[in-house]
């Protein structure tokens, strides 16, 4: 249960240090952000599979690169449902899921080194 406490927590400080980063994805706190990452989690937990499996022809004919759209969907998802955590925009959309990915990755191995 800790581990999950802890990877949750570092969810939501990947979800702040991506709204400094890109122009367009706001959080108005840390209490959005902690709600972003649960919504976001839960997105990509029972969601996210299901429109991944309706749109697999897609997926393959583009090589993959559908995976880009459909993941900023999953975010402008996660968005609509949190109140005080706005994209503008589907760019804004594409490029914060890009650096929240990298971010969270890169806490996650960080938290895996301590």
């Amino acid at each position: 249960m800790l581990h999950f406490f802890a990877l949750w927590l570092l969810t939501a400080l990947s979800f702040i240090i991506t709204a400094y980063v890109v122009p367009g994805f706001q959080l108005t706190g840390l209490l959005p952000a902690m709600a972003a990452a649960a919504v976001f989690g839960f997105i990509n937990a029972l969601v996210r599979p299901i429109l991944f499996l309706l749109t697999f022809p897609i997926t393959v004919v583009t090589l993959g690169f559908f995976l880009l759209v459909l993941n900023a969907v999953c975010l402008l998802l996660a968005s609509a449902l949190t109140p005080g955590f706005e994209i503008k925009g589907f760019g804004s959309a594409v490029l914060g899921w890009i650096v929240l990915s990298v971010v969270s990755w890169g806490l996650n191995r960080l938290a895996l080194a301590i």
